[in-house]
């Protein structure tokens, strides 16, 4: 089960030698994950795979008792992504659920990261996603856009 965040910076040792992926259930977030695990040992990095969720705006204060709903929704498109991604969880991938929209979350998570990966949703064939966009242009380390596999690809 993924845990969600708690505001709590990482520990010394894990400040800079993490790997941190953007999961949003895409078939790019999903070969992003791939590309984390081939790359997490030869850097010597654990992989976080963050989930990003939040309310809608528009939604305002009376939906206070159907907060969790948008929660459970993002951890199983997390969960669903990560099933997907590997046939069995490596030990040094680690699921996060964090509230937040993903561009902002992601740009400041990269503060304390070695590298941020994150898939490419964007229309046409040059045109990057607003989130992968975001990261590219703000991040504080390095950042890997990863386009889906075209059909039939693994």
């Amino acid at each position: 089960m993924a845990t969600a965040s708690d505001g709590v910076a990482a520990p010394a040792s894990h400040q800079r030698s993490r790997i941190i992926v953007g999961v949003d259930g895409s078939d790019a977030s999903i070969a992003a994950l791939r590309v984390a695990r081939a790359l997490a040992e030869p850097l010597s990095a654990p992989v976080e795979a963050w989930a990003c969720w939040d309310v809608p705006a528009g939604y305002g204060v009376y939906l206070a008792v159907g907060i969790e709903g948008f929660k459970y929704a993002a951890d199983q498109v997390l969960q669903q992504a990560l099933a997907d991604a590997f046939e069995e969880l490596p030990a040094f991938v680690h699921p996060r659920l964090v509230r937040g929209k993903p561009s902002p979350v992601l740009v400041d998570a990269s503060r304390n990261a070695s590298l941020l990966i994150v898939g490419r949703r964007g229309h046409g064939n040059f045109v990057v996603g607003s989130v992968s966009s975001a990261c590219v242009s703000h991040a504080h380390c390095p950042v890997l856009v990863v386009h889906a596999p075209e059909d039939g690809a693994s």
